[in-house]
């Protein structure tokens, strides 16, 4: 996806990455903008311990862009959902 000039909040509409069909837990996901890194370690820990499952440590994507530092889970319903920081370090 090409970086887009635009504020938050971000609606993407996309293909389910796996290319399977979209449903509750595969084509959709709810992403939280955390304003650090720390928040996004935390955030992926506290949702796993609430009963969530690892869909992605957390760690930089440069493949999105330079800074982009993410996590993904699933919640116990299996919808994904990513927490995210777009701030250098």
């Amino acid at each position: 996806m090409a970086a887009c000039g635009g504020g938050r909040p971000l609606f993407v509409l996309t293909a389910p990455f796996d290319g399977r069909p979209a449903t509750a837990g595969n084509g959709a996901m709810l992403a939280f903008d955390c304003a650090t890194r720390k928040a996004v370690r935390a955030a992926h820990a506290a949702g796993l311990a609430a009963g969530g499952t690892d869909a992605g440590a957390a760690g930089l994507r440069p493949e999105y862009h330079a800074d982009y530092y993410g996590a993904y889970m699933r919640d116990p319903d299996g919808n994904k959902l990513c927490l995210v920081c777009h701030r250098a370090g």
